[in-house]
């Protein structure tokens, strides 16, 4: 496998006509490269940064892998080979470009950290393990607790913004995106529900991705920390899945930190399912500032 079997572009319409058929064949493993260039065409290609997202085919006359760069971010790639991803290290490691870290299925992030390292020298480290679940049959939570689910919209976006703020800096998620055209943009989407306690105030938070190639991701799912452990963020996330699945989604997916068994455990006593794992490789060196965690887009 040759470094110039990687075809990189900063089109996305470029790189939805080689890649598109490829990453809609696996919906559920490639949610992140699917929702995040839906997002981009939608919002636009400096939504996240001002620097333009960057995009990769793998094709030598068979399209074998995608990744997509918005920075921030470390480059996300979908599943790849050794020699693959020691092509994709060759080839980034000619580019003018930072790469402050990988992310994507667990073997092939550790895969391209060990090439960049060959390639440059430069050190990796895991930041983060993640597990990719799939929705099965939805299991309404017992006991529900009292409340109920609606659509945030515009009253909501100081709250929305805060809580975002919150859950950036809890988990490290998003780190230096703009909270509050995170939150325009959601609220424009119908994108976030909240569950309302029995006296109408917020407690919980859950979003969805909008529906594309037949998936939608949730995310993200946050309860502030002092109202924790009274079954919300399970009511709101059960209620996010059952409005995507009665919408017509054939896979609802989520990531989860596999760090935080609370959460794991959740997932599955509500339907969600393992698919695969992944993981988050940070590097060090060449100049590069702190990245970010994946952020639940």
């Amino acid at each position: 496998m040759r470094p110039e079997n990687w075809h990189l572009t900063e089109d996305l319409d470029e790189f939805l006509s080689r890649a598109g058929d490829f990453l809609r064949s696996r919906p559920a493993l490639h949610t992140v490269p699917l929702t995040v260039a839906d997002a981009l065409r939608r919002r636009g290609p400096h939504f996240y940064s001002s620097e333009a997202p960057l995009y990769g085919v793998l094709d030598d006359g068979t399209v074998r892998a995608a990744l997509v760069h918005t920075p921030p971010f470390p480059p996300h790639v979908t599943r790849l080979t050794a020699p693959e991803a020691d092509a994709l290290a060759a080839r980034f490691a000619g580019l003018d470009r930072p790469v402050p870290g990988v992310s994507g299925p667990l073997e092939t992030a550790a895969a391209f950290a060990a090439a960049w390292q060959r390639h440059t020298g430069t050190a990796a480290t895991v930041r983060l393990r993640q597990r990719l679940y799939r929705l099965a049959e939805l299991t309404v939570p017992e006991p529900r607790p009292q409340g109920r689910a609606r659509i945030a919209g515009l009253t909501d976006r100081e709250l929305l913004r805060r809580w975002k703020t919150e859950f950036d800096a809890d988990t490290g998620h998003g780190v230096g995106t703009d909270s509050a055209a995170w939150a325009d943009a959601r609220i424009a989407e119908g994108g976030l529900t909240l569950w309302e306690a029995a006296d109408g105030t917020p407690v919980s938070l859950a979003g969805a991705t909008p529906q594309t190639a037949g998936q939608v991701r949730v995310a993200p799912v946050y309860t502030p920390v002092a109202l924790r452990g009274h079954g919300y963020a399970g009511a709101v996330t059960a209620e996010v899945s059952r409005a995507a699945r009665e919408k017509g989604a054939a896979e609802i997916v989520l990531f989860t930190d596999l760090a935080n068994p609370t959460s794991n455990g959740l997932y599955q006593r509500i339907g969600y399912r393992p698919v695969a794992d992944f993981a988050v490789y940070e590097f060090r060196g060449r100049g590069l500032q702190k990245q970010s965690a994946p952020e639940p887009r």
